[in-house]
């Protein structure tokens, strides 16, 4: 079993992640983690906010690990003025804001070719990929290898 780092978050938004649209993750509570996360996409799939950002949600993915990206910071919008500075890198819309709003930066997005079917949960989770499924889809290559590897093709 290899154990990683996880965050669900809803369709549409969990595809604007893995595009390297969405740069920035709202959440009404903070976070110390720091570091690559894999992103789930839940089952369910916010259909308003679909219609909002002009997104078809039959081209969404669902129940599924899709991707990964790196957490390097957060910050917390004390004004509303300030978090719809932000709107164009969060897509979130104006309702959401309140006096405990944090943004998860974002960068590195990567999508798996290889989605991982599971539950998502709630907060920062450790999600445990057994070996088999692992090697099968050579995912722990390509989870936290595909970096390495460019930067020693891009040198040699």
């Amino acid at each position: 079993m290899s154990t990683f780092k996880c965050l669900s978050v809803s369709q549409p938004f969990a595809d604007l992640i893995i595009k390297g649209k969405k740069i920035i993750e709202l959440r009404h509570w903070n976070t110390n983690y720091r570091g690559e996360i894999l992103i789930h996409s839940p089952t369910k799939i916010m259909i308003k906010e679909c219609k909002r950002l002009k997104i078809d949600p039959s081209s969404l993915v669902t129940g599924v690990i899709i991707g990964k990206v790196v957490i390097y910071d957060t910050k917390r919008y004390h004004t509303k003025s300030e978090y719809l500075d932000d709107k164009r890198f969060h897509f979130a819309p104006e309702y959401y804001f309140t006096e405990k709003t944090f943004g998860f930066l974002l960068k590195s997005p990567k999508d798996f070719k290889n989605q991982i079917p599971m539950k998502g949960k709630l907060g920062i989770y450790d999600v445990e990929i057994p070996s088999s499924m692992a090697k099968e889809n050579d995912i722990i290559t390509e989870i936290f290898d595909e970096e390495y590897r460019t930067q020693w093709i891009n040198h040699h």
